[in-house]
């Protein structure tokens, strides 16, 4: 296939089309490329209808004849290696799975669906797979998905799905193979809509993002929710409850009001300069013109440009009752006149999201005509700035300030929308982000992934029908995944203790693996001399390990580990870890490592005010091993 592309030639085309032809060829033969460190297939099926031999791989291989050699994992034809079974076994006689080292070929091994007693119970290769060592950004999980998951890949573009996910249950990954799936699906419509993956920060997404690459899907748009909404610097952080209010839905009904409150019926009649003459539009009629804009739910720039096209269509309507006829540039030049202008300024006056932002709360009053009847006394006091900026320029913006700013565009301008959105721990969501991710898919789709156990903001979600009402996705379907594949049973026991305590419905996840020195709870003397033990002790094991704890313990923990020699580095929003990381309790959240080494439970729950979901959240992040360390008592609810 790599021959065949390099041997395209430009045929004597002209120059434009030569070098078209070429950039064709470059990208051909990137996506061509092999970087050898992944196997060019990982299944196959033997059909009992047609006798026919399918290899299944991360991507198409055809040859010389153009016969498939190996199917993409996402073509329709693969769909029985990942969903056959010996009671619906959908024309397949064999399955196979192949073991690799890298891209060496180490085992196989085979599932005889039609036979009694030809599926064994667990497969080795794959649990080898899911339990393999890992040390930097997640890896895909084409050659272990299982039918549950498969099911939620697949799922049409068209359909909106919601993934309630325990720890570990793969839920991540199920929702970017999806938007790999859809990218292979359905190419033309997604290459130019575009496809966007939201997650809570950086350190998350710089974990995930060799994935889609991975699948051969480059240029995917990758952001966390702050960044979707940084049109203003965050110079400022709010209280949690001013945070937990701007957050609340009933924010967008007071910043509508605020845009729309604006608008000023005329007073006056205005003369229209059209075709060397001047038409006079009556008040009235510019009061008609100006409620049925408002009635049509227009928005508001544009509600500006077809009031002056309004008011010039008037002019035209009295110029044609006298015999004449305006050609459409006589329309603009009326519609952009002076007088016409102004008459729009003074009624419908342009508006600046970060200015009426600013303005509603730096001015009492303001604020208060904006939110009579929606907001109480006591609330109109907690939003008020209590240093008014001398500009916007200067403002001290908070991030829940950026949300507001950005809802306020959206009714200013019609915000762009993608063709699907993957939106990660959307249960930390604010109400007023759910809006601004409902704007950017307004004519797409959406795979909504979280688990509302580990929900630890404010106004963290504990209900989907409600989180997917505020995402304007009433219909989504809301999938579980109760069937965990990362994380040992005895882990998962251990952090389900606290989910009676968690204020949350959910389904205690189960594992399909266990280790006998998987979970290990020490109380101690002194953490520091611990921490450095068992850090040296973990670090004997293959893979990562991440030292977890609360956020203000971070700088003494790796300053501890450094005199012991360790090299740890702590792990930021901006980048995921190395082998040993040092990891804030608030930035755990999504990762995962081998080990995890998680310090003083006592401390991160006392930490903040949802502080049992965060412990949730930390213990879960062990692949393989999880080692407690406390000086101080356990939680009553963990112990």
């Amino acid at each position: 296939m790599r021959r065949s592309a390099e041997a395209i030639t430009d045929g004597g085309v002209d120059a434009f089309a030569s070098e078209s032809l070429g950039s064709a060829r470059a990208r051909r033969l990137e996506a061509l490329a092999d970087d050898g460190t992944v196997p060019p297939f990982f299944g196959r099926t033997d059909r009992s209808d047609t006798g026919e031999t399918f290899h299944i791989g991360r991507r198409h291989v055809r040859d010389e004849r153009g016969d498939p050699l190996v199917i993409d994992w996402r073509a329709p034809m693969s769909t029985p290696f990942y969903r056959a079974t010996t009671a619906e076994p959908m024309g397949v006689r064999l399955r196979r799975r192949f073991g690799f080292a890298g891209v060496r070929l180490t085992s196989y091994e085979d599932e005889l669906l039609l036979e009694v007693g030809g599926l064994p119970g667990e497969s080795r290769i794959l649990l080898e797979e899911i339990e393999r060592p890992r040390v930097g950004p997640m890896r895909d999980i084409v050659a272990t998905i299982q039918p549950d998951q498969d099911e939620i890949v697949r799922a049409p573009i068209d359909v909106s799905v919601c993934v309630q996910g325990a720890p570990g249950t793969g839920k991540t990954a199920v929702g970017l193979h999806r938007a790999a799936y859809l990218l292979y699906t359905y190419p033309d419509r997604l290459r130019q809509a575009g496809v966007l993956v939201v997650g809570p920060n950086r350190a998350f997404l710089g974990y995930v993002a060799a994935v889609l690459p991975a699948l051969g899907e480059g240029g995917v748009a990758q952001l966390g929710i702050a960044e979707l909404t940084s049109s203003v610097p965050v110079r400022a952080e709010d209280r949690p409850e001013v945070a937990t209010l701007k957050g609340d839905a009933r924010m967008a009904a007071v910043l509508r009001n605020a845009v729309y409150g604006g608008i000023r019926r005329p007073t006056d009649s205005v003369a229209v300069a059209l075709a060397g003459r001047r038409y006079r539009v009556s008040e009235q009629s510019l009061r008609r013109s100006v409620d049925d804009l408002r009635r049509s739910d227009v928005r508001y720039s544009a509600g500006r440009e077809r009031l002056a096209l309004a008011i010039a269509e008037n002019a035209r309507r009295q110029k044609e009752a006298g015999g004449g006829s305006p050609t459409d540039a006589d329309m603009r030049r009326a519609a952009r006149s002076a007088e016409v202008t102004a008459l729009v300024e003074a009624v419908w006056p342009a508006v600046g999201a970060d200015a009426l932002v600013a303005s509603l709360l730096s001015t009492p009053s303001v604020l208060a005509r904006a939110a009579r009847g929606i907001l109480t006394d006591d609330e109109l006091r907690l939003l008020a700035w209590l240093r008014p900026p001398r500009s916007v320029k200067s403002a001290r913006w908070s991030a829940a300030d950026t949300v507001l700013v950005d809802e306020v565009a959206g009714l200013l301008e019609r915000t762009p929308s993608y063709g699907h959105i993957v939106l990660d721990e959307a249960q930390d969501l604010s109400p007023m982000q759910y809006r601004a991710i409902a704007r950017r898919s307004s004519t797409g789709s959406i795979t909504v992934l979280g688990d509302v156990a580990q929900g630890t903001s404010p106004w963290a979600s504990k209900d989907w029908r409600t989180s997917l009402e505020h995402l304007d996705k009433p219909a989504a379907v809301v999938q579980s995944l109760t069937r965990g594949y990362r994380v040992p049973g005895e882990v998962l026991a251990f952090a389900n203790r606290l989910l009676p305590f968690l204020g949350v419905s959910v389904e205690a996840v189960t594992s399909v693996r266990h280790g006998d020195h998987a979970l290990g709870v020490h109380g101690v003397a002194s953490v520091d001399d611990a921490v450095v033990e068992e850090a040296k002790r973990l670090l004997d094991f293959e893979g990562s390990l991440g030292v977890i704890c609360a956020d203000v313990a971070v700088g003494g923990l790796t300053e501890t580990l450094s005199a012991a020699g360790l090299d740890p580095e702590v792990l930021t929003d901006e980048a995921a870890g190395p082998r040993l990381s040092v990891v804030p309790a608030t930035l755990a959240k999504g990762l995962e490592f081998d080990s995890v080494l998680v310090v003083e439970p006592a401390d991160i729950v006392a930490a903040e005010p949802r502080g049992l979901n965060r412990l949730y959240v930390v213990l879960t992040r062990a692949v393989s091993r999880l080692v407690v360390i406390h000086a101080q008592r356990l939680p009553e609810e963990l112990a």
